[in-house]
């Protein structure tokens, strides 16, 4: 009866540990940003990409992507870009796919891209996963670029979105799977 007892008081403050762990990353994180990007000008059909962030994004960066083609995160700048920090082994990673594609596909004209930064994976390996799950839009190796990680961090886990408008100023971050 003790030894019950004492596994049910350790369940009990390793749940309560939880929560305040949880509760303390909420804090620390911040509100999610929630931008709607289906505003589009009725004149040219093109998506706003307006924020009311002054944060400049960093986009000096050249990072490869999964086809070793060097891509110059600046010669974005005047789009609406979606980085999505993801991994290859992520379940929530996988969640957001399918919506990124539909984004992809029905905004790539107007202005929005999408560049997908795996954390971890080589070129080969993201070959395979975009092959496999018909990814649409551009897949940068982030593997070792831990400035470009730094850059939009602190990455307290995968997927971690961040939106940058035309002006390319930080218009939002969330930390999660992403819904279209």
């Amino acid at each position: 009866v003790l030894s019950h007892m004492m596994t049910t008081r350790w369940m009990i403050a390793a749940a309560g540990a939880l929560g305040v762990g949880v509760l303390t990353a909420s804090a620390l994180l911040g509100p999610t940003s929630h931008v709607i990007v289906d505003e589009a000008d009725g004149e040219t059909g093109e998506v706003s990409g307006a924020c009311q962030s002054d944060k400049p994004a960093n986009l000096d960066f050249t990072v490869k992507d999964m086809n070793g083609a060097r891509v110059r995160l600046a010669d974005f700048k005047g789009k609406v870009i979606l980085i999505n920090f993801w991994a290859t082994w992520c379940p929530p990673c996988k969640v957001e796919i399918p919506g990124f594609i539909e984004l992809y596909d029905q905004y790539k004209d107007k202005g929005l891209v999408i560049l997908g930064v795996s954390g971890d994976d080589d070129a080969d390996t993201l070959r395979a996963f975009a092959a496999e799950w018909k990814i649409n839009y551009p897949m940068l190796v982030g593997r070792d670029e831990e400035k470009l990680l730094d850059a939009y961090g602190p990455l307290y886990g995968y997927p971690t979105s961040v939106l940058v408008g035309r002006s390319g100023a930080v218009c939002g971050r969330h930390v999660g799977p992403a819904t279209k």
